[in-house]
């Protein structure tokens, strides 16, 4: 397919930026504490060697919770693929340091090259990918073509761009013609999703509905030398989870804590704030409340008497879901959007959520069905939620019980995506 020429317009500018914003990104991220050495991969200077006899998968994701979502499928095709070495690439220093923590195994990690020839160029002549799989809208133009004319197979998965994006590409017909003939597969999120990428000018025949990558991430990591002191000082008491809450949820949820104490005195809060940097703020909040509490930052474990533990660390939250069947999933009573129910019902426990997760709504639904997840409305309705699962061992195990059957529905379509890529980008001489 001939390039249309916005696209030679593109690459005339990118060569013509490429000075100042490899100079920026760089500057950037050693201000962010990343290292000369990494900060270089933005330039296509890999950091490590390619290793390995086997073909090397590529997945690029953009940021935290793209480069997350992909980390069950890349573990999944590892299984069926032992001898393929994988490549994950995102573009921030928190992307980097949470997929550190959880890479797969034969997986390394590295910074995305800028969308400009000399990056791109180094660093496919270093890793020299068989397969490159995108994720979401990450959709580089000359990053793009230029793996596509090195012969690697392409696809793009949990495909999901915003209303102006797809005004955007609709408005330009022939590169978005040239830009999605690169993809042998194009995988969406739902049904709407896979109209929109046609509607966009993707070649309708290599276009079908994937599933949420976002709803089967891989496990949250746990530390049994976090684990094993905390279960110690809980001794037994009855527990409930308030995870990833924002500003003004606290309150709600310290109030739902107090009428919750009434009936069970024992029952301690675990409180996991999105943003750690607010703990100050929230344990002032704690205290004037009357609560006393333990805080996580300051090396502290819940005493007995201590109605509230202030877990304010980032990276710990599979610990704090592995203490309980109750969660309560933040981000939901006020309107920000939720956060993701899968990694706490992978857990072991179900989930209680407010009424805002348009963020995850097709999940919330789903889980809703399967009897997984229950919406609170506010407060009140919060701590009836929690005090059913707490009193009704009935209850708690039918919902335990969906949590775990939920999990392996899920495990059974994860591998079906994994086998269909698998055969997509021509990987099958690699299965064991």
């Amino acid at each position: 397919m001939r390039a249309p020429l916005l696209f030679h317009v593109y690459v005339a500018a990118t060569t013509l930026l490429i000075p100042f914003a490899a100079w920026a990104q760089t500057r950037k991220m050693r201000r962010q504490g990343v290292s000369v050495l990494r900060a270089h991969e933005k330039l296509g200077h890999a950091s490590q060697p390619r290793t390995g006899g086997g073909k090397l998968v590529w997945f690029h994701a953009a940021s935290v919770g793209e480069s997350l979502s992909v980390l069950a499928l890349i573990t999944r095709m590892g299984e069926m693929l032992p001898r393929a070495q994988f490549l994950i690439t995102s573009g921030t220093p928190t992307s980097a340091k949470l997929v550190a923590d959880r890479l797969p195994p034969r997986t390394v990690h590295q910074f995305a090259p800028l969308d400009a020839r000399g990056p791109v160029s180094r660093f496919l002549q270093h890793w020299r990918p068989a397969a490159a799989v995108f994720v979401e809208s990450e959709l580089w133009p000359q990053m793009l073509r230029m793996t596509r004319n090195t012969g690697a197979s392409m696809a793009l998965v949990n495909a999901r761009l915003s209303a102006k994006s797809r005004a955007a590409w609709t408005n330009k017909p022939a590169l978005a013609a040239y830009i999605f003939d690169v993809f042998d597969l194009i995988l969406t999120q739902n049904d709407d999703m896979a109209q929109a990428m046609v509607n966009m000018h993707a070649p309708a025949d290599r276009v079908a509905r994937g599933i949420n990558l976002k709803s089967m991430s891989a496990p949250l990591p746990t530390d049994p030398a976090v684990l094993a002191p905390a279960r110690t000082a809980i001794k037994g008491r009855p527990v409930w989870v308030a995870a990833s809450t924002h500003k003004g949820e606290e309150a709600i949820v310290l109030e739902a804590h107090r009428a919750l104490l009434r009936d069970y005195p024992e029952l301690l809060l675990i409180l996991v704030p999105r943003h750690p940097e607010r703990s100050a703020e929230i344990a002032g909040l704690i205290n004037s409340g009357g609560f006393s509490c333990a805080v996580r930052s300051k090396g502290d474990h819940p005493k007995a008497g201590e109605a509230v533990y202030l877990a304010d660390t980032l990276g710990e939250l599979g610990n704090w879901y592995a203490l309980s069947d109750v969660v309560f999933l933040g981000g939901s009573l006020l309107p920000i959007g939720g956060h993701n129910p899968f990694e706490v019902v992978q857990s072991g426990a179900a989930v209680i959520s407010g009424p805002h997760v348009t963020n995850f709504a097709e999940t919330f639904s789903d889980m809703e069905k399967s009897g997984v997840a229950r919406i609170a409305e506010d407060g009140p309705a919060l701590a009836q939620a929690v005090q059913m699962m707490l009193q009704d061992g009935a209850h708690r195990a039918t919902a335990l019980q969906a949590a775990r059957d939920y999990v392996q529905d899920k495990a059974d379509q994860l591998s079906g995506i994994a086998s269909r890529l698998i055969r997509m980008l021509k990987l099958e001489d690699d299965i064991r």
